[in-house]
C-alpha cells in the first residue's frame, strides 16, 4: 500500500514538473518573439506576473534581455544575478553584456571569463558579433583579454569546419576533419563534424547513421537532434523528422521554428490536421510571419478550401507588398479555381518584381490562353521557354505555330 502511494506521488510530481516546464516554454516562446519584435516593455509585463512562482532561470534571462533593450542596466543585472542563483553560471554572459553597456569593461570581462569557464560557454563568433560587447572592443582591457587562448584548437577546428561548409567548401572542411581525426582520435565532436560534411555532400544515409549514434549516446543534446532532423527531412524521411522535432518540443526546447519545421513534415506525410495545428501555434507567436502565413494558405488550398487559402495569401500580400512569392501564392490559388483574370493580375504583379521566373511566365500564359487572349499567351510561352522552361515548348507547338 505504501509503495502504491509513493508511486502515485511520484507520478503526480513528474506530471506537475512537465506541466510547469511546458508553461515556462510557452511564456518563453512569446517573450522571445516580443523581444525580437522590439517590444521589451511587453516582455517585462508578460513575464513579471509569473516569473517568481516558476523558478525558471530562463525566464529571468529573457526578462534581463528585455531590460537591456530598455537600457535599464540595474534591473537587467538583478535578473541575470537571480538566474545565476537558480542555475549557477547561466547569467554570466548576460552580466558581461550589461556591464559592457554601462562602460565597465573590467567587470564585463570578469563575467565573460566566468562564462567561458562554464558549461554555458559561448562560441567565439557569438561573443565577437554581440552588439553589447562591441561597446568595449576598443578598450585596452578587451585587447589584453583576447591575448589569452580561450578556445582550444579542437573548438577552433569545429568552427573552421562549420565556416567552410557555410561557404560550400566541402574539400577544406574534410581537410580540417582529417587533421582533427589525427589530433583528437575518437572525439564525438569529430563525428558530429563528419555528419555535417555528409549532409553537405547529400550523403544522407551516412549523416543519419552517424547522428543517430550521437543522439543515442547523448539523448539531450539539442545540436545533435537538430542535425538528425535535418538529415531525415532532406533524405525524404519526413515521418522520422517529425518524430525528432516532436522529441525536441517534448524536451522543452525553446524554439518556435520547430513547430513550423514539423508542420512541413506533416504536410509531406499527409497529416494536414496536425500541420495546420502546428502552423496555428506558430502564428500565435509570430502572427505576421511570411513563411508561416504562406504555409497556412497552402494547407488550406490542399484541403480544398480555396477561399480560406486566398484569405491567407491576401494577408501576406498586404504585409509584404514587394515580395513576388506572395503574389505567386495567391495567383496559384486563383489558377486552381479557374479565376483566370485574377490569376493574370497576380502573376503580372509577381513578374514586375521578379521578371526572371519562367514558371510564372508559363502559368500566366496558360491563364491568358484560358481567358481567350491567345496572342498574349504565346508571348508569355515564348518568354518562359527563353528563360529555360522546356514545358513551354509544348504549349507553343499546340497553340502558337
Amino acid at each position: 500500500m505504501f509503495k502504491r502511494i509513493k508511486l502515485l506521488f511520484s507520478a503526480i510530481f513528474i506530471t506537475a514538473s512537465l506541466a510547469g516546464q511546458q508553461s515556462s516554454v510557452s511564456l518563453l516562446l512569446k517573450a522571445k518573439a516580443l523581444n525580437e519584435l522590439g517590444k521589451p516593455g511587453d516582455v517585462i509585463e508578460l513575464l513579471s506576473g509569473a516569473i517568481e512562482n516558476a523558478g525558471d532561470s530562463r525566464l529571468y534571462l529573457e526578462r534581463g534581455e528585455a531590460y537591456l533593450k530598455k537600457n535599464d542596466h540595474r534591473m537587467a543585472i538583478r535578473d541575470f544575478q537571480t538566474a545565476n542563483e537558480i542555475l549557477p553560471s547561466s547569467g554570466e554572459f548576460g552580466l558581461a553584456k550589461a556591464y559592457a553597456l554601462k562602460g565597465d569593461a573590467a567587470t564585463s570581462l570578469y563575467h565573460l571569463e566566468l562564462n567561458l569557464r562554464s558549461s554555458f560557454k559561448k562560441s567565439e563568433k557569438e561573443i565577437l558579433l554581440d552588439p553589447a560587447l562591441s561597446v568595449i572592443e576598443n578598450r585596452n582591457e578587451w585587447r589584453q583579454f583576447w591575448k589569452k587562448e580561450w578556445f582550444s584548437s579542437f573548438e577552433r577546428g569545429i568552427s573552421e569546419i562549420e565556416y567552410y561548409l557555410s561557404i560550400n567548401n566541402i574539400s577544406e572542411a574534410r581537410t580540417v576533419l582529417s587533421r582533427m581525426d589525427k589530433e583528437f582520435p575518437g572525439n564525438e565532436g569529430n563525428e558530429y563534424s563528419r555528419a555535417l560534411i555528409s549532409l553537405a555532400e547529400k550523403n544522407y544515409n551516412e549523416a543519419i547513421k552517424v547522428t543517430s549514434k550521437l543522439v543515442a549516446e547523448n539523448p539531450d543534446n539539442v545540436k545533435y537532434l537538430r542535425l538528425l532532423a535535418r538529415a531525415q527531412f532532406d533524405s525524404g524521411n519526413r515521418a522520422g523528422a517529425s518524430l525528432t522535432y516532436s522529441l525536441m518540443l517534448e524536451k522543452g526546447v525553446v524554439d518556435a521554428a520547430l513547430y513550423l519545421k514539423r508542420a512541413e513534415c506533416y504536410r509531406k506525410t499527409g497529416e494536414t490536421g496536425k500541420a495546420k495545428s502546428d502552423v496555428a501555434t506558430y502564428l500565435g507567436i509570430y502572427p505576421e510571419d511570411k513563411n508561416a502565413i504562406s504555409l497556412a494558405g497552402k494547407l488550406e488550398a490542399e484541403s480544398g478550401d480555396n477561399l480560406k487559402a486566398i484569405s491567407f495569401f491576401t494577408s501576406n500580400i498586404r504585409l509584404n507588398p514587394n515580395d513576388p512569392g506572395c503574389y505567386v501564392d495567391r495567383a496559384n490559388s486563383y489558377f486552381v479555381s479557374r479565376s483566370w483574370d485574377h490569376a493574370i493580375n497576380d502573376y503580372s504583379m509577381s513578374l514586375d518584381l521578379r521578371p526572371s521566373d519562367n514558371e510564372v511566365w508559363l502559368n500566366k500564359g496558360i491563364s491568358l490562353l484560358n481567358s481567350g487572349k491567345k496572342e498574349d499567351a504565346c508571348h508569355d510561352f515564348r518568354q518562359s521557354l527563353k528563360l529555360g522552361n522546356k514545358k513551354a515548348a509544348e504549349y507553343i507547338n499546340r497553340n502558337c505555330l
